[in-house]
């Protein structure tokens, strides 16, 4: 496995443990925990398929990283953010 790979595979791989967390009920979707490993993992996979150039997953990896910050921020600056659940 080259670079491209590995960065694919990792960020794939926080996709996939944030949402078997979500369905096996040990995280919530309005944790940080969930927030951060779809924005990261989305991040790291966007940034394989630009290096792969690989149009559809950019896209679709895209606006999942997009979607995770803008949750990310709106959790952020809410005025409710007293819940810190990890």
């Amino acid at each position: 496995m080259n670079l491209v790979d590995w960065l694919g595979a990792i960020g794939v791989f926080q996709i996939l443990l944030a949402y078997i967390l979500n369905v096996t009920g040990k995280i919530t979707p309005e944790s940080w925990s969930f927030i951060l490993l779809n924005f990261i993992g989305a991040t790291i996979a966007c940034t394989a398929s630009v290096l792969l150039d690989y149009l559809p997953f950019v896209i679709l990896e895209g606006v999942w990283a997009l979607t995770s910050l803008i949750t990310l921020i709106k959790k952020i600056i809410s005025p409710r953010n007293t819940n810190l659940e990890v």
